[in-house]
């Protein structure tokens, strides 16, 4: 029995992480417009009502469908380390990591970028029209979500007393909003509102407006912000100390987002599309090829065979991005060797019967792997000692500013076949100061880069750091098929590969794969500093079957168990073969919801 129904309609279906976001897509398809239209109202609208994973000074991944073409596209969203940012900017501050908040992780942000970028050229509806809802959510109030409060409500030492621009932004009276209380932006709300003004006073066409707001934010009034911002402050981080940051305006000048390539694999007939190894993306057809001989098919959903296959698969593809995976552009990423089918089938030799406890990262093309500093937690549960810093007496207030996977989800599709999936993140109110007078903070992305030499993950000016945002979108026989994500930091790509798997491999509906009681490893080593791993670990929502529990143990996993429906939060929208747009989305959280017209 499903929790919610799977959602068909022949208009349109929008599907994310926040209700409004989903209604305020709906509404810009009502108005004439397109998926990427839908997409990018309600992307803005989740910047408004969920700050705690996400913001305008964050990143996204976009992924892209337009009706007419069989092919997808990228919009990168990621914005690029300072031009300062060197391993000896960090180290010689006397750091082993890149902190994970405050300054000097801070990153181009690139979420406001690339969603302008997708509006013009994909979308139809002018800049106005489409930022007309989060400037009203911004303006007049939304509820705010428990999460939202009660993250506030731990911070709020910091935020009256030392991140203060973020207490005048957050707190009211100097306390923390309750539950489901109205709150307000009003910042954010003239940000946007100048935006906009500064776009229609250039006088320009549509497309030319929505030029004119990028460059208003990019080389005008919001990059002059961040600029004299930090070209002044020192602010505490998660190292217990205050540390000025490494970004100016002139890196918000000389970048703007870039159209790419996605990667991409057949499976049972589908073909899987990925951002490029700049995220995790490519982990995810790292597993279908993996699993590509597995009959999974023929193993129950919930069975210990199916889990444990899954798992091993999971441990082996990590393995390889911890290794491998980095910015393309800037480090020599083997990404067409790790996908090649002799690479994966000397792979695939190393699942067996029992339950790997080691990190087994492969040799493409010969080459040696290189891991950064990991943290092995069944060793050592502490701290390990390279922190530095960040082992040393950290206020605990402190400890919580550093952000561990916090993401949103927005997917659309729409009946003409155009079909969009984005993972916003990064820009948490937790995770950095609000720049005065902007209603936002800057994202730390910075902190999921290494300090590792000669890795291709490591710190380097103009370098997007690899991140763990994950959309995908799936085509077959080059029509449009289903696009979904999820939040979940490192989890992301297991969460999704199991709602995908149930679909393709189980003959689930969306909206039952959604549903399904999912599982995930932490043999996988986060990607946040200090990179801890639990090896061997399988992590179980509640109700899954005892025996298949059991079994798992006696094949040497060890097995945790989590509360029931507490994993993944997918949201999909997807087109069916007689042409209907459908919408799924998790009741995990009871926060995301999929709309259809």
């Amino acid at each position: 029995m499903l929790f919610r129904p799977e959602l068909h309609g022949t208009r349109g279906a929008v599907a994310s992480t926040h209700w409004l976001a989903s209604q305020t897509g709906m509404s810009m398809l009502d108005r004439g417009g397109n998926a990427f239209d839908a997409a990018t109202a309600a992307a803005f609208v989740i910047q408004v009502v969920e700050p705690h994973l996400n913001g305008p000074g964050g990143d996204v991944p976009i992924l892209a469908h337009r009706s007419g073409t069989d092919s997808v596209d990228v919009v990168c969203g990621q914005g690029p380390m300072p031009a300062a940012a060197t391993p000896e900017a960090f180290t010689e501050r006397g750091l082993a990591v890149v902190p994970g908040s405050g300054l000097l992780p801070a990153v181009v942000p690139g979420a406001f970028g690339a969603w302008l970028r997708l509006l013009k050229e994909y979308g139809t509806l002018p800049l106005e029209d489409v930022l007309e809802p989060a400037i009203g959510y911004a303006e007049h109030g939304y509820p705010v979500l428990p999460k939202c409060a009660a993250m506030i409500g731990a911070l709020t030492e910091l935020f009256r007393d030392t991140w203060t621009e973020s207490g005048r932004t957050y707190l009211r009276g100097g306390v923390a909003p309750r539950a489901g209380e109205r709150v307000t932006n009003p910042a954010l709300a003239r940000t946007y509102r100048r935006l906009v003004a500064e776009a229609k006073a250039s006088g320009r066409d549509r497309e030319g407006q929505i030029d004119a707001a990028t460059e208003a934010f990019y080389t005008g009034f919001v990059a002059e912000a961040v600029d004299t911002y930090l070209a002044k402050a020192e602010e505490m981080d998660s190292t217990g100390r205050r540390n000025s940051g490494l970004l100016t305006g002139a890196d918000l000048a000389a970048w703007r987002p870039q159209v790419e390539r996605p990667l991409s694999l057949d499976h049972r007939g589908l073909t899987v599309h990925k951002a490029g190894p700049w995220s995790q993306g490519p982990v995810f057809l790292q597993q279908l090829a993996l699993l590509a001989d597995a009959d999974l098919a023929a193993t129950g959903p919930h069975s210990a065979e199916y889990v444990h296959t899954v798992v091993e698969a999971a441990k082996l593809a990590f393995a390889d991005r911890e290794a491998w995976y980095g910015d393309p552009d800037h480090a020599d990423v083997p990404v067409d060797a790790l996908l090649d089918s002799a690479y994966t089938a000397t792979r695939r030799a190393l699942l067996g019967a029992e339950a790997s406890h080691e990190l087994r990262p492969g040799r493409p093309g010969g080459r040696e792997p290189l891991l950064p500093p990991l943290h092995d937690e069944s060793v050592a549960p502490a701290d390990p000692a390279w922190l530095g810093e960040l082992e040393q007496g950290i206020p605990a207030i402190m400890k919580l500013t550093a952000a561990t996977g916090d993401t949103c989800c927005v997917s659309v599709t729409d009946a003409a076949g155009n079909m969009v999936v984005a993972t916003p993140s990064g820009g948490w109110l937790k995770s950095s100061p609000v720049v005065p007078g902007l209603g936002f903070p800057l994202g730390t992305r910075g902190q999921m880069a290494t300090l590792t030499p000669g890795h291709p993950n490591t710190v380097a000016p103009g370098k997007r750091p690899r991140t763990t945002l994950s959309p995908t979108l799936v085509l077959r026989d080059g029509r449009p098929y289903l696009a979904f994500g999820t939040p979940g930091g490192d989890q992301q790509d297991q969460w999704t590969l199991s709602f995908f798997l149930h679909h393709v491999e189980h003959g689930m509906g969306p909206q039952a794969a959604v549903e399904a009681r999912t599982f995930h490893t932490d043999h996988v080593p986060t990607s946040f500093a200090p990179r801890r791993f639990r090896p061997g670990t399988v992590v179980l929502e509640g109700g899954w079957p005892a025996a298949e529990v059991e079994e798992l143990r006696r094949r040497g996993h060890r097995v945790d168990l989590v509360a029931d429906y507490s994993l993944s939060k997918v949201c999909a929208t997807g087109l069916t073969a007689d042409g209907l747009v459908l919408g799924a989305a998790s009741p995990r959280g009871a926060q995301a919801y999929a709309v259809a017209g």
